[in-house]
């Protein structure tokens, strides 16, 4: 294994689109154009399966170093209602481009910090989106919950208001790296609010475990999930950190690459915590992630129902998702585009009556078969050709890209399918890039992306 982790761990996308932003057409794109692949989403779409809103509250009080999300850090609360009022005047903006009344059927708080919100103004928020649309019958309600900060009053507050899935972020346990990441949480904050939400009825509990962070050892990985077995959160996200110093905006910098455990070192901590996550009785489920047979994201693994999106892997599948507030990305299907990121600019925009988009792709007949292509590898570690849509007149130089792979006993292929085998599982990234035409036309000239292993 540690001779294919030396082969295989180059910088990769981690596909949570195709084309992967880097590649997106700009020239081609306008807000006229993505307004009209909205349209089409959204009739073909709302009454059958609903859209899907995803929210961006970027505001945290202190930087964590882990993290490559966009955010705005201050300790002033003040900046809360009206990021909410922008929020929901964009958000009106869209529902004007609708023919009948959303119907919304997954919704998630991201950022950011979201339980920077106060419980009043998350619940102004959530209130003021369901009043312009109704719900699905199977609607789900999701948040991100900083450990620190989320109180009893957040949990039940946002359960009144329709939520069921939270999930915390607690990275590692140990006293070095949580230092290093300026992430300092006790395992039991993290055990009492995850006590609270089950209390209060919350069905899925998340946690969120970063493998490769600075000066972490195999040894802190095992104490960290020995923990977290203690509590038994209903799924586990089980991430690979992705350093990405050259970007602005995080904190990376503040610690060097021999900080960092090696190519070999990750995986072992990856293999070791995933040995440890089987024998508790957790099934990995896509890349990274790993669900109880109880939860939903398992049931909708074994339904094949699995999707993946910017939000990462989701139990149902929309064809519309609408990103709201600075930073977020919305993808119809048949396009994507993004918000600024500057959080004034943003809130210029809304408030003069434009929808705040400052790039996007619109995707090509082409780039639909090859983003199903990559999806079905992604969430279900296979894909296939059998079918005439799903054929492209590249397809033999893809293949031809996997030859090596197939050699080295990661995937296996037949006349019209390609499945990865067990031990292909952890380089399904790069099994991905295979079939990535973009990244294949253009090498790109700096580094874009983490590195796949």
């Amino acid at each position: 294994m540690c001779s294919l982790i030396q082969k295989y761990n180059i910088p990769g996308p981690r596909y949570t689109s195709y084309p992967t932003v880097p590649y997106w057409d700009l020239e081609t794109f306008s807000g006229k154009k993505w307004e009209e692949t909205v349209k089409r989403s959204f009739e073909a779409s709302n009454s059958k399966e609903g859209i899907s809103l995803y929210i961006h509250l970027p505001f945290c009080e202190s930087m964590c170093t882990f993290c490559g999300c966009h955010k705005r850090i201050t300790k002033r609360h003040d900046v809360e209602l009206p990021y909410i009022k922008s929020v929901l005047r964009e958000w009106a903006l869209y529902v004007r481009l609708f023919s009948e009344r959303p119907i919304i059927k997954e919704l998630h708080l991201g950022g950011g910090t979201p339980t920077f919100f106060s419980p009043e103004n998350l619940q102004m928020l959530i209130q003021g989106i369901i009043r312009r649309a109704d719900l699905a019958p199977d609607y789900e309600f999701s948040f991100e919950g900083h450990p620190n900060n989320t109180t009893k009053e957040h949990l039940q507050v946002l359960y009144d208001v329709g939520f069921r899935r939270v999930s915390y972020g607690v990275q590692d346990y140990n006293d070095v790296v949580q230092k290093a990441i300026h992430r300092i949480q006790s395992f039991e904050q993290v055990k009492l609010v995850t006590n609270w939400a089950r209390e209060i009825g919350y069905t899925s509990i998340g946690h969120d475990i970063i493998f490769g962070l600075p000066h972490q050892k195999l040894e802190h990985v095992e104490e960290t999930i020995a923990k977290t077995k203690l509590v038994m959160p209903d799924r586990i996200a089980f991430y690979s950190y992705a350093h990405v110093p050259w970007l602005k905006g995080n904190g990376q910098r503040g610690y060097k690459d021999t900080d960092l455990p090696s190519g070999e070192e990750k995986r072992r901590q990856y293999e070791t915590g995933k040995l440890i996550l089987a024998e508790a009785g957790y099934v990995e489920i896509g890349m990274d992630h790993f669900a109880l047979v109880t939860d939903e994201l398992y049931k909708s693994f074994k339904n094949g129902k699995l999707h993946r999106n910017f939000m990462g892997y989701t139990a149902s599948k929309t064809e519309l998702m609408v990103g709201l507030g600075a930073s977020s990305i919305s993808d119809s299907w048949y396009g994507f585009a993004q918000n600024v990121k500057n959080l004034e600019e943003y809130q210029h925009l809304v408030q003069n009556d434009i929808i705040p988009i400052f790039r996007g792709h619109i995707l090509s007949d082409e780039d639909i078969v090859i983003r199903k292509h990559i999806l079905n590898l992604m969430c279900h570690m296979e894909t296939s050709w059998f079918n005439e849509e799903m054929q492209f007149k590249q397809l033999p130089e893809v293949l031809g890209r996997l030859v090596e792979m197939q050699q080295d006993g990661l995937l296996e292929t037949s006349t019209y399918q390609l499945k990865i085998t067990e031990k292909g599982r952890p380089f399904v990234r790069n099994i991905c890039m295979a079939f990535d035409l973009k990244l294949h036309e253009k090498a790109p000239d700096t580094r874009l992306f983490s590195m796949t292993v």
